[in-house]
């Protein structure tokens, strides 16, 4: 329910803004953008889910050799002590409690395309169980939850982006991200626990954080002396190694079983593009009307507030200008990334406008697209407590984003780079093709295409 609110209220809001522009201000070009906003934004959404299809044509083909082969099965029963305290209603053993694993696995590892369809097929199983099934059950929300508000132990594309734009150190966000990603999950777990009752303090769990924290540790340690080069192609190789283990894995599991692989592929491959057909009512609405009211104004108009506010109380408002990024995070993941492109190129990716909005890009996940796309998969209608979780591990991640961006990272004042005459759009290109990086390495990490004064972004394979 507070997702339909919010939905409408965006739209609602979007429009009253460019009304009263026209009539006190005479500002024409409002309503002509958020009427263009809404078929740029449905096209993109559009554009979304078919680039999501190949995605999940090749994970749910690999989940399904895995789930003919036993391997789900035998990772979900090694991982039930801790598993099945965390989601009681789901019976020991079942498929359910696999697929979650490797979607958190995923995301800790920041690979969002990886994630994603492991997260949906995770939600299949979960409705499989559910008893309701147009309401969330407390699995789906603590999924969810965590889902959201998942650690990023290498965040891999946020380093890519800082690389590509010319940053000193495109690593120097590595700490900071995994504190503040840390901070969320542990406020959205309890918050989501209390909810449902669940006890905490059992060895499984605690076995569960000691071994993230020696992984953690482990990590620095390997990184300890590297510059900033070696430590991004550390990165990459490991996060190239687990992928392409994973998908080794899967197959030979298939090939010990002596089942047929290829066959079982295709089976489960099947699927991808029903699934991402589903999708896109879900991520229509949400963009279109995200779209509506950043075109309006609205969006600038509530920072503009916010930074007055934090200056009233004699406040340092130096993180306002990273707010939109904030702001937009929780309802759309590209509309997140494009204000960060927006703030490097405005502020500088080195600032301090330009770190807290790297931290933020990665600190949480976004919420309610997220609940969108999972939920609508599979036909859930009534979200109960999901928002209200999702959002507060959202918050508890933003404020740790500010408090950590503060000690780690210098203050400038928050000052945009060319003040008077900068466009925003062409300042993104301009800023990208002044980094160190050649053409084709920016290329092979995203396109960046430029549209009045809203650079939008479109991920290439990686």
């Amino acid at each position: 329910m507070a997702l339909n609110y919010i939905w409408i209220a965006l739209f609602v809001l979007g429009f009253l803004v460019g009304v009263l522009k026209l009539i006190f201000f005479g500002g024409t070009e409002a309503l002509p953008a958020m009427m263009d906003s809404t078929f740029t934004y449905a096209k993109d959404a559009f554009e979304m889910c078919l680039g999501l299809t190949g995605t999940l044509t090749l994970w749910m083909g690999l989940m399904k050799i895995g789930d003919d082969s036993g391997l789900i099965s035998r990772l979900a029963r090694f991982l039930s002590p801790v598993l099945t305290r965390l989601f009681p209603e789901i019976p020991k053993g079942h498929p359910a409690l696999g697929s979650i694993f490797m979607n958190m696995s995923a995301n800790m590892l920041g690979l969002d395309n990886a994630a994603t369809p492991m997260g949906l097929k995770a939600m299949q199983e979960l409705q499989s169980v559910n008893k309701d099934k147009d309401t969330a059950s407390n699995s789906m929300i603590m999924f969810l939850t965590l889902n959201t508000s998942g650690i990023t132990i290498i965040p891999i594309s946020i380093m890519a982006y800082r690389a590509s734009n010319g940053a000193a150190d495109p690593t120097d966000v590595f700490i900071p991200l995994l504190l503040t990603s840390l901070c969320s999950t542990i406020v959205g777990l309890l918050v989501c626990s209390a909810i449902q009752r669940i006890n905490l303090f059992n060895r499984y769990i605690f076995l569960m954080f000691f071994v993230i924290a020696v992984f953690v540790a482990s990590l620095f340690t390997c990184m300890a002396g590297m510059n900033e080069k070696e430590m991004q192609q550390f990165c990459r190789v490991l996060t190239s190694v687990m992928i392409i283990g994973a998908i080794l894995i899967f197959i030979l599991s298939g090939a010990f079983k002596k089942i047929n692989v290829y066959n079982s592929f295709i089976e489960g491959a099947k699927g991808g593009f029903q699934v991402a057909v589903t999708l896109i009512p879900y991520v229509v609405a949400i963009l279109v009307a995200v779209g509506v009211f950043r075109a309006s104004g609205g969006l600038q108009m509530l920072q503009d507030a916010i930074s007055s506010g934090v200056n009233a109380l004699g406040l340092n408002s130096d993180f306002v200008g990273a707010l939109p990024v904030a702001l937009m995070k929780p309802l759309s993941g590209p509309g997140a990334r494009g204000m960060m492109l927006e703030n490097f190129s405005h502020f500088g990716v080195d600032s301090f406008v330009g770190h807290l909005s790297s931290v933020l890009q990665g600190c949480t996940d976004t919420t309610f697209y997220i609940l969108a796309v999972y939920f609508g998969s599979v036909g859930i209608k009534k979200y109960r407590y999901a928002v209200k979780c999702g959002l507060t591990a959202d918050i508890a991640g933003m404020i740790a984003a500010v408090f950590f961006s503060y000690f780690f990272f210098p203050l400038d004042g928050g000052q945009p780079q060319k003040k008077e005459d900068v466009n925003k759009g062409d300042a993104t290109v301009e800023y990208i093709q002044k980094s160190p990086a050649s053409d084709e390495d920016a290329k092979d990490i995203f396109t960046v295409i430029s549209l009045n004064d809203t650079p939008k972004m479109t991920i290439n394979p990686m």
